[in-house]
Protein backbone atom coordinates (compact mmCIF):
# COMPACT_ATOMS: atom_id res chain seq x y z
CA UNK A 1 0.00 0.00 0.00
CA UNK A 2 1.46 3.30 -1.25
CA UNK A 3 1.05 6.26 1.39
CA UNK A 4 1.14 9.54 0.99
CA UNK A 5 3.33 11.73 2.75
CA UNK A 6 3.14 15.37 4.18
CA UNK A 7 6.58 15.64 4.57
CA UNK A 8 8.48 17.79 1.94
CA UNK A 9 11.43 20.09 2.31
CA UNK A 10 9.78 22.90 1.92
CA UNK A 11 7.47 22.07 4.94
CA UNK A 12 10.47 21.85 7.21
CA UNK A 13 10.91 24.94 9.28
CA UNK A 14 12.49 25.00 12.38
CA UNK A 15 10.69 28.26 12.90
CA UNK A 16 8.04 27.39 11.15
CA UNK A 17 5.43 24.68 10.61
CA UNK A 18 4.90 20.86 9.88
CA UNK A 19 1.98 19.38 9.41
CA UNK A 20 2.17 16.10 9.99
CA UNK A 21 -0.32 13.33 8.49
CA UNK A 22 1.55 10.17 8.87
CA UNK A 23 4.67 10.99 11.14
CA UNK A 24 7.68 10.04 10.07
CA UNK A 25 7.04 6.63 8.56
CA UNK A 26 9.44 7.23 5.71
CA UNK A 27 11.73 10.11 5.72
CA UNK A 28 10.52 11.44 1.84
CA UNK A 29 14.21 12.50 1.01
CA UNK A 30 15.30 8.87 0.95
CA UNK A 31 14.49 9.37 -2.66
CA UNK A 32 17.41 11.82 -3.36
CA UNK A 33 19.37 8.92 -3.27
CA UNK A 34 21.18 8.00 -6.48
CA UNK A 35 19.92 5.41 -8.10
CA UNK A 36 23.12 2.61 -9.17
CA UNK A 37 22.64 -0.30 -11.15
CA UNK A 38 23.09 -3.94 -9.08
CA UNK A 39 26.37 -4.61 -8.84
CA UNK A 40 27.31 -8.19 -10.79
CA UNK A 41 27.47 -11.03 -7.75
CA UNK A 42 29.93 -13.07 -9.72
CA UNK A 43 32.28 -10.00 -10.37
CA UNK A 44 35.20 -11.27 -8.45
CA UNK A 45 37.23 -7.44 -9.67
CA UNK A 46 34.06 -5.54 -8.32
CA UNK A 47 35.38 -2.65 -6.01
CA UNK A 48 32.39 -2.48 -4.19
CA UNK A 49 31.96 0.53 -2.36
CA UNK A 50 35.55 1.60 -1.01
CA UNK A 51 34.87 0.80 2.40
CA UNK A 52 38.12 0.03 3.62
CA UNK A 53 39.54 2.48 1.10
CA UNK A 54 37.62 5.41 2.74
CA UNK A 55 38.39 4.53 5.97
CA UNK A 56 41.93 4.32 6.04
CA UNK A 57 43.36 7.13 7.68
CA UNK A 58 39.88 9.35 8.51
CA UNK A 59 39.54 10.74 11.23
CA UNK A 60 35.80 10.11 12.83
CA UNK A 61 34.23 12.58 15.82
CA UNK A 62 31.37 11.03 17.86
CA UNK A 63 29.02 11.72 20.54
CA UNK A 64 27.07 9.12 22.49
CA UNK A 65 30.53 6.92 22.32
CA UNK A 66 29.58 4.82 25.74
CA UNK A 67 25.98 3.90 24.73
CA UNK A 68 25.13 0.57 23.02
CA UNK A 69 25.75 1.71 19.24
CA UNK A 70 28.26 4.46 19.41
CA UNK A 71 30.32 1.63 21.79
CA UNK A 72 29.67 -1.10 18.54
CA UNK A 73 30.51 1.64 16.06
CA UNK A 74 33.79 1.97 17.77
CA UNK A 75 34.92 -1.46 18.07
CA UNK A 76 34.24 -2.20 14.11
CA UNK A 77 35.97 0.40 13.40
CA UNK A 78 39.07 -0.02 15.12
CA UNK A 79 38.64 -4.22 14.51
CA UNK A 80 37.91 -3.86 10.58
CA UNK A 81 39.01 -0.43 8.92
CA UNK A 82 42.50 1.67 9.34
CA UNK A 83 40.23 4.24 10.59
CA UNK A 84 42.31 7.36 11.64
CA UNK A 85 41.90 9.15 15.15
CA UNK A 86 38.36 8.81 16.97
CA UNK A 87 37.48 11.85 19.21
CA UNK A 88 34.93 10.62 21.84
CA UNK A 89 32.82 13.46 23.50
CA UNK A 90 32.64 12.42 26.96
CA UNK A 91 30.66 13.96 29.58
CA UNK A 92 33.45 14.44 32.55
CA UNK A 93 34.66 16.63 34.89
CA UNK A 94 37.84 17.13 33.75
CA UNK A 95 40.29 14.81 31.67
CA UNK A 96 40.99 12.21 34.04
CA UNK A 97 37.56 11.53 34.67
CA UNK A 98 37.47 11.29 30.80
CA UNK A 99 40.15 8.66 30.66
CA UNK A 100 38.90 7.14 33.39
CA UNK A 101 35.32 6.92 31.57
CA UNK A 102 36.98 5.29 28.48
CA UNK A 103 39.17 2.68 29.63
CA UNK A 104 36.07 1.53 32.12
CA UNK A 105 33.34 1.80 29.13
CA UNK A 106 35.34 1.19 26.28
CA UNK A 107 38.98 -0.06 26.44
CA UNK A 108 38.25 -2.76 28.94
CA UNK A 109 34.51 -3.83 28.02
CA UNK A 110 34.44 -7.32 26.35
CA UNK A 111 32.60 -5.98 24.16
CA UNK A 112 36.24 -5.04 22.28
CA UNK A 113 37.67 -8.70 23.23
CA UNK A 114 38.39 -9.42 19.88
CA UNK A 115 40.05 -6.22 19.39
CA UNK A 116 42.32 -7.07 21.91
CA UNK A 117 42.93 -11.06 20.77
CA UNK A 118 43.75 -9.60 16.94
CA UNK A 119 46.29 -7.29 18.04
CA UNK A 120 47.58 -8.69 21.84
CA UNK A 121 47.19 -6.75 24.55
CA UNK A 122 50.06 -4.44 24.75
CA UNK A 123 49.53 -3.28 21.08
CA UNK A 124 45.96 -3.08 21.50
CA UNK A 125 46.68 -0.81 24.82
CA UNK A 126 49.12 1.19 22.41
CA UNK A 127 46.30 1.09 19.43
CA UNK A 128 43.47 2.40 21.58
CA UNK A 129 45.88 5.30 23.16
CA UNK A 130 46.57 6.73 19.76
CA UNK A 131 43.29 6.11 18.20
CA UNK A 132 40.43 7.15 21.17
CA UNK A 133 40.87 10.65 22.04
CA UNK A 134 38.98 11.40 25.22
CA UNK A 135 37.38 14.82 25.20
CA UNK A 136 35.81 16.35 27.94
CA UNK A 137 32.20 17.79 27.23
CA UNK A 138 28.46 18.10 27.02
CA UNK A 139 25.98 18.26 24.29
CA UNK A 140 23.81 20.18 26.11
CA UNK A 141 26.18 22.80 26.47
CA UNK A 142 27.02 25.64 23.79
CA UNK A 143 29.69 24.28 22.08
CA UNK A 144 29.15 21.29 22.92
CA UNK A 145 31.31 21.70 26.48
CA UNK A 146 34.52 21.49 24.64
CA UNK A 147 37.65 23.54 25.96
CA UNK A 148 39.11 26.07 22.66
CA UNK A 149 42.09 23.54 22.34
CA UNK A 150 40.11 20.27 21.79
CA UNK A 151 37.03 22.32 20.00
CA UNK A 152 40.00 23.31 17.75
CA UNK A 153 41.87 20.38 16.73
CA UNK A 154 38.03 18.53 15.79
CA UNK A 155 37.51 21.18 13.36
CA UNK A 156 40.65 20.94 12.23
CA UNK A 157 40.93 17.01 11.84
CA UNK A 158 37.22 15.47 11.72
CA UNK A 159 36.59 13.86 8.48
CA UNK A 160 32.84 12.41 9.84
CA UNK A 161 30.66 13.44 12.79
CA UNK A 162 28.37 10.86 13.94
CA UNK A 163 25.78 12.11 16.22
CA UNK A 164 24.78 8.80 18.41
CA UNK A 165 23.38 10.85 21.76
CA UNK A 166 20.12 10.64 22.76
CA UNK A 167 18.13 9.71 25.59
CA UNK A 168 15.64 6.82 24.64
CA UNK A 169 13.40 7.20 27.40
CA UNK A 170 9.78 6.84 25.91
CA UNK A 171 8.45 9.54 28.27
CA UNK A 172 10.43 11.88 29.96
CA UNK A 173 10.16 15.03 30.85
CA UNK A 174 8.99 17.17 27.72
CA UNK A 175 11.64 20.08 28.42
CA UNK A 176 14.57 17.21 28.69
CA UNK A 177 13.82 15.35 25.77
CA UNK A 178 13.56 18.29 24.07
CA UNK A 179 17.34 19.83 24.96
CA UNK A 180 19.06 16.66 24.40
CA UNK A 181 17.00 14.82 21.43
CA UNK A 182 16.28 18.33 19.21
CA UNK A 183 18.41 21.74 20.56
CA UNK A 184 22.02 19.00 21.21
CA UNK A 185 22.64 18.17 17.43
CA UNK A 186 21.62 21.43 16.39
CA UNK A 187 24.35 22.73 18.44
CA UNK A 188 26.26 19.62 16.45
CA UNK A 189 25.34 20.59 13.28
CA UNK A 190 26.41 24.13 14.21
CA UNK A 191 29.63 22.92 15.29
CA UNK A 192 30.29 20.89 11.86
CA UNK A 193 30.22 24.01 9.72
CA UNK A 194 32.83 24.98 11.09
CA UNK A 195 34.67 21.73 10.59
CA UNK A 196 37.43 22.67 7.64
CA UNK A 197 37.21 18.57 6.12
CA UNK A 198 33.96 17.62 7.09
CA UNK A 199 32.92 15.03 4.36
CA UNK A 200 29.55 13.67 6.07
CA UNK A 201 27.04 14.25 9.48
CA UNK A 202 25.88 11.20 10.46
CA UNK A 203 22.58 11.18 12.40
CA UNK A 204 21.26 8.17 14.43
CA UNK A 205 18.07 8.38 14.34
CA UNK A 206 14.87 5.33 14.86
CA UNK A 207 12.68 3.94 12.74
CA UNK A 208 9.53 3.82 14.48
CA UNK A 209 9.31 7.55 14.51
CA UNK A 210 5.37 6.77 13.37
CA UNK A 211 1.84 7.70 14.71
CA UNK A 212 -1.64 6.63 14.83
CA UNK A 213 -2.19 7.37 11.10
CA UNK A 214 0.68 4.98 10.19
CA UNK A 215 -0.66 2.03 11.94
CA UNK A 216 -2.41 0.25 9.05
CA UNK A 217 0.74 1.17 5.74
CA UNK A 218 3.50 0.13 3.99
CA UNK A 219 6.08 2.26 4.57
CA UNK A 220 7.66 1.79 1.15
CA UNK A 221 10.23 4.02 -0.70
CA UNK A 222 8.24 5.45 -3.62
CA UNK A 223 8.84 8.41 -4.57
CA UNK A 224 6.15 9.65 -6.63
CA UNK A 225 4.68 11.95 -3.93
CA UNK A 226 7.63 12.96 -2.12
CA UNK A 227 6.85 16.33 -2.59
CA UNK A 228 3.02 16.12 -1.92
CA UNK A 229 1.08 17.43 1.07
CA UNK A 230 -1.88 14.91 2.39
CA UNK A 231 -5.25 17.20 2.61
CA UNK A 232 -6.82 14.54 4.51
CA UNK A 233 -4.04 15.33 7.83
CA UNK A 234 -6.16 14.67 10.77
CA UNK A 235 -3.54 16.41 12.91
CA UNK A 236 -2.69 19.53 13.95
CA UNK A 237 0.54 21.99 12.77
CA UNK A 238 3.07 21.15 14.54
CA UNK A 239 5.56 24.34 15.35
CA UNK A 240 9.20 23.27 16.80
CA UNK A 241 9.77 26.99 17.87
CA UNK A 242 6.30 27.12 20.02
CA UNK A 243 7.26 23.18 21.03
CA UNK A 244 10.14 24.72 22.64
CA UNK A 245 8.95 27.70 23.91
CA UNK A 246 6.17 25.94 25.86
CA UNK A 247 8.48 23.71 27.33
CA UNK A 248 10.79 26.01 28.83
CA UNK A 249 7.69 28.65 29.79
CA UNK A 250 6.55 25.52 31.49
CA UNK A 251 9.70 24.33 33.35
CA UNK A 252 9.79 27.70 34.50
CA UNK A 253 6.44 28.34 35.67
CA UNK A 254 7.23 25.12 37.74
CA UNK A 255 10.60 26.05 39.15
CA UNK A 256 8.95 29.33 40.55
CA UNK A 257 5.92 28.08 42.60
CA UNK A 258 6.13 25.57 45.54
CA UNK A 259 5.59 22.25 43.53
CA UNK A 260 8.37 19.67 44.71
CA UNK A 261 10.57 18.13 42.38
CA UNK A 262 8.79 15.15 41.93
CA UNK A 263 5.99 17.19 40.87
CA UNK A 264 7.24 18.84 38.49
CA UNK A 265 8.95 15.72 36.66
CA UNK A 266 5.28 14.44 36.93
CA UNK A 267 4.05 17.23 35.07
CA UNK A 268 6.32 17.98 32.49
CA UNK A 269 6.42 13.95 31.65
CA UNK A 270 2.32 13.99 31.39
CA UNK A 271 2.98 17.70 28.96
CA UNK A 272 5.45 15.89 26.52
CA UNK A 273 2.97 13.17 26.33
CA UNK A 274 -0.04 15.05 25.72
CA UNK A 275 1.49 17.07 22.94
CA UNK A 276 2.92 13.59 21.28
CA UNK A 277 -0.65 12.61 21.39
CA UNK A 278 -1.81 15.51 20.22
CA UNK A 279 0.11 15.72 16.82
CA UNK A 280 0.00 11.77 16.19
CA UNK A 281 2.75 10.37 17.63
CA UNK A 282 2.72 7.28 20.31
CA UNK A 283 5.15 8.54 23.23
CA UNK A 284 7.36 11.63 23.82
CA UNK A 285 10.49 10.61 23.04
CA UNK A 286 9.44 9.25 18.67
CA UNK A 287 8.34 13.08 18.78
CA UNK A 288 11.70 14.66 19.47
CA UNK A 289 13.31 12.03 17.20
CA UNK A 290 11.02 13.05 14.75
CA UNK A 291 11.70 16.76 15.33
CA UNK A 292 15.29 16.77 15.42
CA UNK A 293 15.35 15.23 11.96
CA UNK A 294 13.22 18.05 10.49
CA UNK A 295 15.79 20.63 12.65
CA UNK A 296 18.83 18.80 11.07
CA UNK A 297 16.63 18.93 7.80
CA UNK A 298 16.05 22.67 7.79
CA UNK A 299 19.42 24.08 9.05
CA UNK A 300 22.17 21.88 7.34
CA UNK A 301 23.18 24.61 4.36
CA UNK A 302 25.76 22.44 2.04
CA UNK A 303 26.34 19.89 5.01
CA UNK A 304 25.69 16.60 3.32
CA UNK A 305 23.88 14.41 6.09
CA UNK A 306 23.07 11.14 6.89
CA UNK A 307 20.12 9.60 8.77
CA UNK A 308 20.41 6.33 9.85
CA UNK A 309 17.03 4.52 11.02
CA UNK A 310 17.04 1.75 12.65
CA UNK A 311 14.16 -0.50 13.65
CA UNK A 312 14.41 -1.60 17.89
CA UNK A 313 18.11 -2.98 18.00
CA UNK A 314 18.69 -5.77 19.81
CA UNK A 315 21.92 -8.18 20.46
CA UNK A 316 24.43 -8.92 18.18
CA UNK A 317 23.90 -11.70 15.36
CA UNK A 318 27.78 -12.17 14.97
CA UNK A 319 30.02 -9.24 15.57
CA UNK A 320 32.20 -9.12 17.44
CA UNK A 321 30.42 -12.45 18.91
CA UNK A 322 26.93 -13.48 18.96
CA UNK A 323 24.68 -12.29 21.80
CA UNK A 324 26.67 -9.19 22.90
CA UNK A 325 23.95 -6.40 24.69
CA UNK A 326 24.25 -3.63 27.03
CA UNK A 327 21.58 -1.57 28.80
CA UNK A 328 18.42 -3.45 27.95
CA UNK A 329 15.54 -2.44 30.41
CA UNK A 330 14.07 -5.78 31.13
CA UNK A 331 10.76 -5.81 33.13
CA UNK A 332 8.22 -8.56 33.84
CA UNK A 333 4.75 -8.74 32.94
CA UNK A 334 2.25 -10.86 33.16
CA UNK A 335 1.06 -10.75 29.27
CA UNK A 336 1.50 -9.09 26.34
CA UNK A 337 -0.45 -6.28 24.58
CA UNK A 338 -0.09 -7.37 20.81
CA UNK A 339 -1.62 -8.37 17.62
CA UNK A 340 -0.15 -12.29 17.29
CA UNK A 341 -0.32 -11.36 13.71
CA UNK A 342 1.28 -8.20 13.04
CA UNK A 343 5.25 -8.19 12.49
CA UNK A 344 8.00 -7.90 14.81
CA UNK A 345 10.52 -5.12 13.51
CA UNK A 346 13.66 -6.01 15.20
CA UNK A 347 17.32 -5.77 14.09
CA UNK A 348 20.69 -7.17 15.50
CA UNK A 349 23.30 -4.42 16.76
CA UNK A 350 25.91 -5.47 14.04
CA UNK A 351 23.65 -5.36 10.94
CA UNK A 352 22.68 -1.46 12.06
CA UNK A 353 26.83 -0.60 12.68
CA UNK A 354 27.76 -2.35 9.62
CA UNK A 355 24.90 -0.65 7.31
CA UNK A 356 26.05 2.76 9.21
CA UNK A 357 29.63 2.49 8.48
CA UNK A 358 28.90 1.00 4.63
CA UNK A 359 26.56 4.61 4.14
CA UNK A 360 29.57 6.32 5.55
CA UNK A 361 32.01 5.67 3.10
CA UNK A 362 29.34 5.59 0.40
CA UNK A 363 27.91 9.01 1.30
CA UNK A 364 31.55 10.16 2.25
CA UNK A 365 33.03 9.10 -1.17
CA UNK A 366 30.20 11.36 -2.73
CA UNK A 367 30.51 13.86 -0.82
CA UNK A 368 27.15 15.61 -2.54
CA UNK A 369 25.24 18.32 -0.02
CA UNK A 370 22.27 15.62 0.05
CA UNK A 371 20.49 14.47 2.66
CA UNK A 372 20.32 10.75 2.61
CA UNK A 373 17.96 8.15 4.81
CA UNK A 374 18.20 4.54 5.37
CA UNK A 375 15.89 2.11 7.35
CA UNK A 376 17.88 -0.67 8.84
CA UNK A 377 14.84 -3.28 9.33
CA UNK A 378 13.37 -6.63 8.95
CA UNK A 379 10.09 -6.54 8.73
CA UNK A 380 9.65 -6.87 4.88
CA UNK A 381 13.01 -8.82 3.73
CA UNK A 382 12.47 -11.02 7.11
CA UNK A 383 9.09 -10.89 8.33
CA UNK A 384 8.45 -12.18 12.64
CA UNK A 385 4.99 -12.67 13.67
CA UNK A 386 4.98 -11.78 17.23
CA UNK A 387 2.84 -15.40 17.68
CA UNK A 388 6.15 -16.90 16.44
CA UNK A 389 7.90 -14.71 19.05
CA UNK A 390 5.66 -16.00 21.76
CA UNK A 391 5.72 -19.54 20.17
CA UNK A 392 9.76 -19.34 20.58
CA UNK A 393 9.84 -18.06 23.77
CA UNK A 394 7.71 -20.68 24.95
CA UNK A 395 10.41 -23.29 23.85
CA UNK A 396 13.19 -21.85 25.01
CA UNK A 397 11.89 -21.64 28.62
CA UNK A 398 10.25 -24.96 28.67
CA UNK A 399 13.76 -26.53 28.01
CA UNK A 400 15.74 -23.92 29.57
CA UNK A 401 13.90 -22.15 32.87
CA UNK A 402 14.66 -19.15 35.03
CA UNK A 403 12.90 -21.13 37.98
CA UNK A 404 12.44 -24.87 38.80
CA UNK A 405 8.91 -24.90 37.48
CA UNK A 406 6.87 -28.36 36.36
CA UNK A 407 5.05 -26.98 33.08
CA UNK A 408 5.68 -24.05 31.33
CA UNK A 409 2.45 -22.13 30.67
CA UNK A 410 2.04 -20.18 27.08
CA UNK A 411 2.56 -16.64 27.22
CA UNK A 412 -0.68 -14.54 26.81
CA UNK A 413 -1.20 -11.52 24.73
CA UNK A 414 -4.31 -9.68 24.21
CA UNK A 415 -5.23 -7.07 21.50
CA UNK A 416 -7.56 -5.25 23.89
CA UNK A 417 -5.96 -2.59 26.65
CA UNK A 418 -8.99 -4.01 28.74
CA UNK A 419 -8.47 -7.22 28.57
CA UNK A 420 -4.81 -6.66 29.71
CA UNK A 421 -6.13 -4.35 32.25
CA UNK A 422 -8.39 -7.38 33.69
CA UNK A 423 -5.73 -10.34 33.33
CA UNK A 424 -3.74 -7.62 34.89
CA UNK A 425 -5.44 -7.17 37.86
CA UNK A 426 -6.49 -10.82 38.28
CA UNK A 427 -3.21 -12.13 38.24
CA UNK A 428 -1.80 -9.55 41.04
CA UNK A 429 -4.40 -10.36 43.19
CA UNK A 430 -4.30 -14.17 42.65
CA UNK A 431 -0.48 -13.66 43.80
CA UNK A 432 -1.28 -11.35 47.11
CA UNK A 433 -3.87 -14.11 48.59
CA UNK A 434 -2.31 -15.22 51.92
CA UNK A 435 -5.19 -17.28 53.09
CA UNK A 436 -8.14 -16.59 56.02
CA UNK A 437 -4.83 -15.82 58.39
CA UNK A 438 -4.23 -12.60 57.14
CA UNK A 439 -4.92 -9.56 59.56
CA UNK A 440 -6.53 -6.26 58.33
CA UNK A 441 -3.51 -4.43 58.68
CA UNK A 442 -1.51 -6.54 56.08
CA UNK A 443 -4.37 -7.11 54.11
CA UNK A 444 -4.83 -3.15 53.30
CA UNK A 445 -0.74 -3.38 52.69
CA UNK A 446 -1.40 -5.68 49.86
CA UNK A 447 -4.14 -3.98 48.23
CA UNK A 448 -2.31 -0.53 47.58
CA UNK A 449 0.88 -2.87 46.41
CA UNK A 450 -1.55 -4.40 44.28
CA UNK A 451 -3.14 -1.36 42.69
CA UNK A 452 0.98 -0.16 42.73
CA UNK A 453 1.67 -2.99 40.42
CA UNK A 454 -1.66 -3.08 38.12
CA UNK A 455 -0.81 0.86 37.44
CA UNK A 456 2.83 0.01 36.78
CA UNK A 457 1.66 -2.87 34.08
CA UNK A 458 -0.49 -0.39 32.51
CA UNK A 459 1.80 2.24 32.47
CA UNK A 460 4.45 -0.11 30.48
CA UNK A 461 1.93 -1.94 28.57
CA UNK A 462 0.80 1.58 27.55
CA UNK A 463 4.65 2.53 26.57
CA UNK A 464 5.55 0.20 24.59
CA UNK A 465 1.69 -0.30 23.20
CA UNK A 466 3.04 0.86 19.45
CA UNK A 467 5.08 -2.31 18.83
CA UNK A 468 2.73 -4.51 19.27
CA UNK A 469 -0.07 -3.48 16.98
CA UNK A 470 1.83 -1.05 13.94
CA UNK A 471 0.65 -2.87 11.46
CA UNK A 472 2.87 -0.69 9.36
CA UNK A 473 6.67 -2.28 7.67
CA UNK A 474 9.74 -0.71 7.06
CA UNK A 475 10.80 -1.32 3.38
CA UNK A 476 14.96 -1.01 3.73
CA UNK A 477 15.07 -0.54 -0.32
CA UNK A 478 17.98 1.94 -0.09
CA UNK A 479 19.72 -0.53 2.58
CA UNK A 480 19.10 -3.37 -0.15
CA UNK A 481 20.43 -0.80 -2.71
CA UNK A 482 23.88 -0.85 -0.44
CA UNK A 483 24.30 -4.27 -0.17
CA UNK A 484 24.50 -4.78 -4.08
CA UNK A 485 26.74 -2.23 -4.68
CA UNK A 486 29.02 -3.97 -1.99
CA UNK A 487 31.65 -6.31 -3.38
CA UNK A 488 31.80 -9.75 -2.11
CA UNK A 489 34.84 -8.74 0.75
CA UNK A 490 32.69 -5.95 2.20
CA UNK A 491 29.69 -7.93 2.10
CA UNK A 492 31.67 -11.02 4.39
CA UNK A 493 32.97 -8.08 6.26
CA UNK A 494 30.10 -6.09 7.03
CA UNK A 495 27.33 -7.81 6.54
CA UNK A 496 23.83 -6.09 6.05
CA UNK A 497 21.20 -8.81 4.90
CA UNK A 498 18.90 -9.36 7.33
CA UNK A 499 17.58 -12.15 5.36
CA UNK A 500 20.47 -14.48 6.47
CA UNK A 501 19.18 -14.39 9.81
CA UNK A 502 17.35 -17.99 11.36
CA UNK A 503 14.71 -16.30 14.10
CA UNK A 504 14.20 -19.03 15.50
CA UNK A 505 17.97 -19.70 15.84
CA UNK A 506 18.69 -15.91 16.70
CA UNK A 507 16.46 -16.33 20.14
CA UNK A 508 17.24 -19.52 21.05
CA UNK A 509 20.92 -19.60 20.66
CA UNK A 510 21.92 -15.79 20.54
CA UNK A 511 19.53 -13.47 21.69
CA UNK A 512 18.21 -14.71 24.78
CA UNK A 513 21.26 -16.63 26.18
CA UNK A 514 22.91 -12.96 26.00
CA UNK A 515 20.45 -11.16 27.67
CA UNK A 516 21.02 -13.80 30.46
CA UNK A 517 24.65 -13.84 30.29
CA UNK A 518 25.48 -9.91 29.61
CA UNK A 519 22.46 -8.37 31.01
CA UNK A 520 21.40 -10.75 34.03
CA UNK A 521 24.58 -11.84 34.70
CA UNK A 522 23.28 -15.67 34.30
CA UNK A 523 21.41 -14.65 37.65
CA UNK A 524 18.21 -17.04 38.07
CA UNK A 525 15.90 -14.78 37.37
CA UNK A 526 12.54 -13.71 35.40
CA UNK A 527 12.71 -11.63 32.14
Amino acid sequence: MMMRKCWSSSSVLYDGSYHPCFPCLHHPLESELPLVESADDDDDDDDGIGIFEFFQGKNIFITGATGLLGKALIEKLLRSTSVGKIYLLIKAEDKDAALDRLNKEIVDSELFKCVKEKHGNNYYQELVKEKLIAVVGNICEPNLGMDFNSSRAIMKDVDVIIESAASTTLNERYDLLLDINVNAPQRLMRFAKRCKNLKLFVHISTATNYGENGRNVDINDDDDDVDEMSSSCSFPRLDLADEISLAMKSTSQLSTSQHQDYDVTKHLKRLGLERANLFGWYNTYHLTKAMCEMVLNEIRGDIPVLIMRPSVIESSYKEPFPGWIQGNKLRQLPAFLADPQVNMDIIPIDMVVNSTIAAIAKHGIIHKPQLNVYHVASSIVNPLRFYEFFEILHDYFSSTPFFKIKNISKIKYFTSFDDFSEYTRDVISQCNEMGDAIDEKMLQKLGKQSKAKVAYAEQLCKMYKFLGVFEGRFDTGNTQKLLKEMSKEERLNFEVDATNIDWRKYFLEIHIPGLRKHVLNNTRTSV
